[in-house]
């Protein structure tokens, strides 16, 4: 990727509804300084948070997820999940486990 598509990337992470705060602020930090210190935490961020296609199936067929998302949601969140699993993608489907996949 170059410069100019990860950063496209890391903007598209920190509008996602979905970002978790630390994420957004290491984001938000790289945006700033977009240098190596700042890239390498906002690796580490991601590692940590990013979730697989996998862990949302797990989540959303458990009962905290049914509690979380409702049992309606869920189901709809399963089946969209398994359809994209199929299609290859291994992150979770929101917008940004999506983006910060990519990067």
């Amino acid at each position: 990727m170059t410069k100019q598509e990860i950063l496209s990337k890391v903007n598209e992470l920190i509008n996602a509804p979905s970002v978790c705060a630390p994420v957004k602020s290491a984001a938000e930090a790289y945006v700033k300084a977009q240098d190596k210190k700042t890239a390498e935490a906002l690796v580490k961020e991601l590692e940590a948070e990013v979730c697989s296609v996998d862990e949302l199936i797990g989540l959303c067929e458990s009962d905290k997820g049914r509690q979380i998302f409702g049992a309606e949601r869920a189901a709809g969140m399963i089946e969209a999940a398994r359809k994209s699993k199929e299609s290859g993608n291994k992150y979770c489907i929101c917008p940004a486990c999506q983006a910060g996949g990519v990067i």
